[in-house]
C-alpha cells in the first residue's frame, strides 16, 4: 500500500539523546528510518522529551533539502504525558495549526502602558533583513553606547523563537536586555500580537533606547522580485515610523556571494528602500574600502536613494570589534566576517548609527529639563 500523499512527510523515531538545551528548544540526537540524525524539539508545543521516547517527526524540510539546519520537528511525543496550561495568556499564536500555542501578550500584562503610551518618542528602530544581523547592529549599538538595546522578533521566518542559537546568546553576552516576539512568532521573552504594540512595549516595558527588529532565522527567498520573507524588514520601518521612532535602514551587502542579485547592494535593500518604505528613512552606509565603497554608492545614487532617504555614512568597525571582545562568534549563510566583512560592517554601521541617535535624543532631553 503507498503512503497517503500530503504537504508533510512524518515519520516516527526515537531520542537517543539531548544534544544541548536553551531558552524553548532541545536539540536532540534521534533515530529515524535506521540512521541517526538532528532533530528539535519545542516543550512549549509538545510537553516533555526525554531519552528513549517514541516520537512523531516532521522531516519535510530535511527531505526536501530546506533551510532548517538539518533538523527534523518534533510533532508529538507518542503515549507523552498530559500537559497543562502554564499561564492565564488567552492569545493563540500558530493558530489554527495542530501546534497553536496560548501565550500572555503585553496587551494583557501592560495593557495600561501601552494604551498610555504616546509612542517611541524618537527611539531609533534598526530594522535588518536577516536574522544574522542582529548580532552585529546589537554589538555596534552596545559599543556606540547604547544602554539598553531590545530585539523584537518578527514572523517572517521561524515562528518559534527557541529555533535561533543567536538571540539568547546575544542575551546571555548582554548585548540584549530584552527580547520580545511578535505576530505569529512565539518564544520571546516578552509576547506582542502585533509590531506596533512590540515596538511600544519595547520601550515602555523593557525602557528600550535603541530596538532592533529581524525575523528569526530561515527566511524564505524564491529567487523572484517580491517572493522573499526578507522584504517584510520594509514594512518594519514604516511601522516603526508610525508609533514615533525614527527608523534605522542597515544594508544588505556583500563582495563574496556568487548570487550576482545579492553582489555589492542586494536588489532586496533596493526594492525595500525604493519600493516598500516610505520616504525619510535614515540610511546606514558602512564605512569601506574605495572600490567598495564606490560601488555601493553608485548602486544607491543609481535608483534616486541618496534624494530619497538619509545616507548616512557609519563605520560598523566597532560592532565588529565588540563581538570579538566578548568572545561572540557569528556568521550569515556559512560565512564569518573574515569570509564577507562587508555584510558585517553594514549591519554593525547599523547599530552604531542608532546609538548615535539615541545619545543625541538623550543629550536633548537633558538639555530641555
Amino acid at each position: 500500500m503507498s503512503e497517503p500523499r500530503g504537504g508533510v512527510r512524518l515519520r516516527r523515531g526515537r531520542v537517543l539523546g539531548i544534544l544541548a538545551e536553551r531558552p524553548g528548544a532541545l536539540e536532540l540526537e534521534v533515530e529515524v528510518e535506521g540512521e541517526r540524525a538532528p532533530a528539535l524539539a519545542y516543550p512549549e508545543l509538545v510537553g516533555p522529551v526525554a531519552q528513549g521516547d517514541a516520537v512523531i517527526l516532521n522531516t519535510t524540510a530535511v527531505a526536501l533539502g530546506l533551510g532548517t539546519g538539518g533538523f527534523h520537528l518534533v510533532v508529538a511525543v507518542e503515549g507523552g504525558p498530559p500537559t497543562e496550561l502554564a499561564h492565564d495568556g488567552r492569545v493563540l499564536k500558530a493558530r489554527y495549526t495542530p501546534s497553536q500555542v496560548a501565550v500572555p501578550t503585553v496587551e494583557e500584562t501592560h495593557r495600561d502602558a501601552l494604551e498610555a503610551s504616546a509612542g517611541l518618542a524618537g527611539t531609533p528602530v534598526v530594522c535588518s533583513p536577516l536574522h544574522s544581523m542582529i548580532a552585529p547592529a546589537a554589538a555596534g549599538a552596545k559599543a556606540a553606547g547604547a544602554e539598553r538595546i531590545v530585539y523584537v522578533m518578527t514572523d517572517g521566518a521561524s515562528l518559534a523563537g527557541g529555533f535561533s542559537r543567536l538571540a539568547p546568546r546575544l542575551r546571555d553576552e548582554g548585548l540584549l536586555a530584552g527580547w520580545i516576539t511578535c505576530g505569529q512568532a512565539f518564544g520571546g521573552e516578552l509576547e506582542a500580537v502585533t509590531i506596533w504594540s512590540a515596538l511600544v512595549a519595547a520601550v515602555e516595558v523593557l525602557s528600550a533606547d535603541v530596538v532592533l527588529v529581524a525575523d528569526g532565522p530561515g527566511n524564505l527567498g524564491t529567487d523572484t522580485t517580491w517572493g522573499v520573507s526578507a522584504l517584510t524588514s520594509g514594512h518594519a520601518l514604516n511601522a516603526a515610523a508610525a508609533v514615533g521612532g525614527r527608523p534605522v535602514a542597515p544594508l544588505r551587502l556583500s563582495f563574496t556571494e556568487e548570487r550576482e542579485r545579492h553582489r555589492g547592494v542586494s536588489h532586496h535593500t533596493i526594492t525595500i528602500l525604493e519600493r516598500i518604505c516610505v520616504p525619510g528613512m535614515n540610511v546606514a552606509v558602512p564605512v569601506l574600502e574605495a572600490d567598495e565603497r564606490d560601488v555601493v554608492w553608485n548602486a544607491l545614487r543609481a535608483r534616486g536613494l541618496e534624494d530619497r532617504h538619509q545616507l548616512v555614512e557609519t563605520d560598523g568597525r566597532p560592532g565588529l570589534a565588540e563581538l570579538e571582545r566578548r568572545g561572540v562568534e557569528v556568521e550569515s549563510m556559512g560565512r564569518t566576517p573574515r569570509d564577507d566583512p562587508a555584510f558585517f560592517l553594514a549591519a554593525g554601521a547599523g547599530g552604531v548609527l542608532a546609538a548615535r541617535m539615541a545619545a543625541g535624543s538623550r543629550e536633548w532631553r537633558e538639555r530641555a529639563k
